[in-house]
């Protein structure tokens, strides 16, 4: 599979892994999640002459500013919204499982997908300008590719509870702070050089061993509320609100949600 909307590059054992649809602010579509699948999943899956991967966005905006909207309607009739959500959980879970750490460095907007992808990698580095969001609530939805998990796991119930109703933007100290960010540098190549940095020294490590740690602290966590999540994203995607609120977004409005 040649890649379009990824860009893929190699230095020293380092996979340096680019989502590029700058024009888009890298949302994720099809398109990108087929990648991605292809990815993680096939052609470096059995990859062991690597230390790891680094994870950027393209262009001065955005990591990945969410899903695409106008591709998300047309795929959300019927049952779609629940196999939506399964399908993303599904390549991320590709991520988590990656037998090398992941590391997004994070520069602009992390928003919805976005946000939900950068925490499926082992590690996030923020820069200055990085900001991390879950504002699915504002189109009359939840989050569906496993934001309601591990924002959970990563920085506690309250706040992640708080993030996730209110649909409110926190910036890169806030996210170091609470634990959603490892690390906060100035710019996004002192953010790659961090974790190149990391990586190096993790690539010194036995490799067996960096393989099995990250199985043993993926196996911490249940998959159950996984599954509530894509059946709870299903039954939002087949409300009146989910389709005021997706509709209000493309026509730059605000929302007038009904509670039906």
């Amino acid at each position: 599979m040649s890649y379009q909307n990824l860009q893929i590059e190699e230095k020293d054992g380092i996979v340096h892994l680019t989502i590029s649809r700058p024009k888009a602010l890298n949302a994720l579509n099809g398109q990108t999640l087929s990648e991605l699948e292809q990815f993680f999943g096939n052609d470096y899956a059995e990859r062991n002459d690597i230390h790891g991967v680094i994870m950027t966005g393209a262009g001065e905006k955005a990591f990945v500013a969410g899903a695409d909207i106008k591709e998300f309607i047309s795929s959300t009739s019927d049952n779609g919204g629940a196999i939506l959500a399964k399908r993303g959980q599904d390549v991320f879970f590709l991520i988590e499982r990656f037998h090398r750490p992941v590391i997004a460095v994070i520069h602009g907007f992390a928003l919805g997908g976005g946000c939900e992808l950068a925490m499926a990698c082992h590690m996030r580095i923020a820069t200055e300008a990085a900001r991390f969001g879950q504002p699915e609530v504002n189109l009359g939805l939840i989050p569906g590719y496993g934001g309601t998990q591990r924002l959970v796991q990563l920085i506690g119930k309250a706040k992640a509870t708080e993030l996730i109703l209110t649909a409110d933007m926190i910036g890169a100290q806030e996210a170091h702070r609470l634990g959603l960010a490892n690390h906060v540098t100035s710019d996004l190549e002192a953010g790659v050089a961090k974790a190149t940095e990391i990586l190096e020294k993790t690539g010194s490590k036995g490799p067996v061993a960096i393989e099995e740690s990250l199985n043993a602290i993926n196996a911490y966590f249940s998959t159950s509320g996984f599954d509530a999540e894509v059946e709870a994203f299903g039954r939002s995607t087949k409300t009146e609100d989910f389709r005021e609120g997706v509709t209000a977004f493309v026509e730059k409005r605000k929302a007038n949600f009904t509670g039906k």
